[in-house]
């Protein structure tokens, strides 16, 4: 079908080096950061000139800078929230750890049995001529590699905690300066764990990829559905951070908005709060260590899908490394893309596509991986325009809040829907073209083109929490209200590109979900899925439920956690004589207590939901059921997920809009503590689990089912299908 131009040694030494650069890169970053010192006395980052020799302090007047009380008090706030974090996150993975034995236990058992655990080798799924690797070898390999990327997903997640821990008081340090600097230092700190987080995952993927081949050898086909394993580790951690740490924080910020400032009128993050320490600890383990294990989820969800049915392609039987690699050397912007798939796919080569083998040319892969590049662009412009108070739907919901909290929410909620239009077509065009092109291989390289801008959309997402941390704390330093300002402006900025994340992460999941789907079915051996048939039909009405039923229950969560928050915060402001005055200190350590306890509890339900339903349904009613229950999950599930993260990101950004009052408009609406800045709380109160909990958390549920469909396959295709067979 045509030779590839770059050699397997090049491929084997191009991955590796990329990671190892972006490893690189991101410890400068760390460097920069580190400058900023947490210490008395005026070590901070040397200034450097700006534009026509002049300092950025020209610009903007330095404040406090020889505050040393000041400079002592952040660090100690950062260490509070530092120690809150890793505390939650070690009794969360704890809860976990225990899930991942049962879990890999259960993997290896099922699949196991699919031979009878015989370890005779057998006839090669697709190519029965041929010897492959016994089942059980494959039950093994699957189990290692689930426990590979459950643990991977565990240390994203903590470095991403901890690097966010790092930066936040040397973001508010150096907000004394100007909103320039503390915009590069939160800036650096997010390039810091995108680049990082993303370099770990190709790395771990890559390195298991190549020591699994030492025992497979030929048998490729074994080899890359072993692998997927890696995937369904990976979501299932990310599933329970975003669920855990979306509880969390959304518990602790809610109890803090309500008493804080619309009952008793004071700022948000007032160190007489209570509930502000746990808000602040809430930001760094459900948008920073939820967010990058979601994220690295998804790579490597993606990476699986595409590996698995590029292995049954023709560079996968005729064991062209390089070529079969290809998911992974997607690292570039459109035009390295187009050189990657000139050196290293073959000129022509085939595709199974549902019993059928079609013919793709490397350029029209390459359209594939560009077509969701720009879907991912598009989704992110569109994004940002709902959720940013710079344009017009975010100021007419602002100013919406004039006529009461219920005209708020309306227009919040009528935002959200409407802004679910355009990114739906820009999912719905990839797919048709690269499933034209290149079948679900080409739906597969689409969803890695939309994630191969994943370093930067780690940075930018984490950005956002980091700025929210750091506003927090120059409040609870005592800082001057104009430092706060710049904090809030970044904050502001910080609710848009988070949402922009949140953009990506559901475009991705949309289509990684249809090209697992896709392997599912070929795997599991479905011909065709007939919606017409019984079997297929409930489970299409069933899957698209579950998406409901999920952000019930992750939403009730959030209100159960909370109302537990605010009766605290209520009892310490009646009982705590001096509190409101100021005088005396609150007990933070009890509200912490509280979000952690409540977000473990209420993290298990949601999580038992996802986990178990396409096991129940697999092994009770069959793969065509299941296939139906994947594709109705995807369909209602990206829809919710999108306009919930956009009326959560407009709601907030409407409520800081009217707090800034940096426009005419905006002053006709505030000031804080006015009718419509209540209104625009209520409504920021409201969508806070919509934006942090139940929508980021929706994009895990589709792809997680759909990979733990592709590992169980084979055993629901041999033992499924239970009430069907005694019917």
């Amino acid at each position: 079908m045509g030779a590839v131009i770059l050699p397997d040694l090049g491929t084997e030494i191009l991955i590796p080096v990329c990671a190892v650069i972006a490893i690189a890169f991101a410890l400068f970053q760390w460097l920069l950061v580190s400058k900023v010192k947490l210490t008395a006395g005026r070590e901070t980052v040397p200034e450097t000139p700006g534009k026509n020799g002049y300092n950025d302090s020209l610009i903007e007047e330095e404040e406090g800078i020889n505050d040393h009380n000041v400079v002592l008090k952040c660090a100690e706030i950062q260490n509070a929230i530092s120690e809150g974090s890793t505390s939650f996150l070690f009794t969360m993975y704890k809860y976990v750890g225990v899930f991942m034995v049962a879990f890999a236990i259960l993997i290896f058992l099922f699949l196991g049995s699919v031979e009878g655990f015989s370890t005779s080798h057998q006839p090669c799924t697709y190519d029965k001529t041929k010897m492959c690797k016994p089942a059980l070898a494959t039950a093994l390999f699957s189990t290692i590699s689930f426990v590979l990327g459950g643990i991977t997903s565990v240390i994203s997640g903590f470095l991403g905690m901890k690097i966010a821990t790092y930066a936040n008081a040397r973001t508010t340090l150096e907000a004394r300066k100007s909103v320039g600097k503390a915009f590069i230092t939160a800036f650096r700190s997010g390039a810091v764990m995108g680049f990082l987080l993303a370099a770990n995952g190709l790395l771990v993927l890559y390195i298991t990829i190549n020591l699994f081949k030492i025992y497979y050898g030929d048998d490729w086909g074994g080899l890359f559905e072993a692998i997927t394993g890696y995937g369904l580790g990976g979501s299932s951690m990310a599933l329970f951070g975003r669920v855990g740490g979306g509880i969390y924080t959304k518990a602790a910020d809610v109890g803090a908005d309500l008493v804080g400032k619309v009952e008793r009128n004071i700022p948000e993050d007032d160190p007489r709060n209570p509930a502000v320490i746990a808000d602040n600890v809430g930001d760094n383990v459900g948008d920073i260590a939820g967010m990058g294990s979601d994220l690295f989820g998804s790579y490597a969800e993606a990476s699986c899908a595409a590996l698995v049915v590029a292995s049954i392609s023709s560079f996968g039987l005729d064991h062209q490394f390089t070529a079969m690699l290809f998911p992974l050397i997607i690292i570039l912007m459109t035009i390295g893309i187009a050189i990657v798939s000139w050196i290293a796919l073959p000129s022509t080569f085939t595709i199974f596509n549902f019993g059928e083998q079609k013919v793709v040319k490397n350029w029209q892969l390459f359209l594939c991986v560009s077509v969701g590049l720009w879907a991912g662009l598009i989704i992110g412009f569109v994004t940002e325009y709902y959720t940013s108070n710079a344009y017009s739907p975010v100021q007419d919901v602002a100013d919406s809040c004039r006529t009461g909290a219920a005209t708020n929410v309306i227009f919040g909620l009528a935002l959200g829907y409407k802004s679910v239009i355009i990114p739906i077509f820009a999912i719905a065009i990839s797919i048709f073209v690269s499933f034209s092109f290149a079948a679900m291989y080409g739906v597969a390289v689409a969803a890695l083109g939309m994630l191969s801008t994943i370093a930067t959309g780690l940075a930018i997402d984490a950005y956002g929490p980091i700025s929210d941390n750091a506003g927090g704390i120059a409040e609870m330093a005592g800082m001057s209200h104009r430092i706060r300002e710049r904090t809030d402006a970044l904050d502001a900025a910080g609710n848009t590109t988070a949402a922009i994340g949140k953009g990506f992460a559901i475009g991705s999941a949309a289509l990684v979900s249809l090209a697992l789907f896709g392997a599912f079915v070929s795997r599991a051996g479905i011909t065709t899925v007939d919606v017409l048939t019984p079997k297929v039909f409930i489970g299409l009405l069933v899957g698209a439920m579950l998406p409901y039923w999920f952000s019930a229950m992750t939403m009730k969560s959030v209100g159960s956690a909370a109302l537990k928050m605010v009766e605290e915060v209520r009892r310490q402001f009646n009982t705590i004589p001096g509190l409101m005055e100021g005088t005396a200190k609150p007990d933070y350590a009890t509200c912490v207590t509280i979000s952690t306890d409540a977000s473990i509890k209420e993290m298990i339900p949601p999580g038992a939901l996802v986990m178990l339903t396409p096991l129940i349904v697999g092994i009770f009613f069959g793969v065509e059921t299941l296939s139906g229950v994947l594709a109705g999950s995807l369909v209602s599930g990206v829809q919710i997920a999108i306009s919930a993260s956009n009326t959560g990101g407009a709601w907030d950004n409407a409520k800081k809009y009217i707090e800034a009052g940096a426009s005419e408009h905006a002053r006709t609406l505030g000031p804080k503590g006015s009718d419509p800045h209540k209104a625009a709380v209520i409504g920021d109160t409201i969508g806070d689990p919509l934006k942090d909990t139940s929508g980021p958390s929706l994009n895990i549920l589709i792809k997680l089912m759909a990979v733990e469909s592709l590992v169980f396959a084979p055993f629901f295709a041999t033992h499924g299908g239970l009430l069907f067979k005694f019917w």
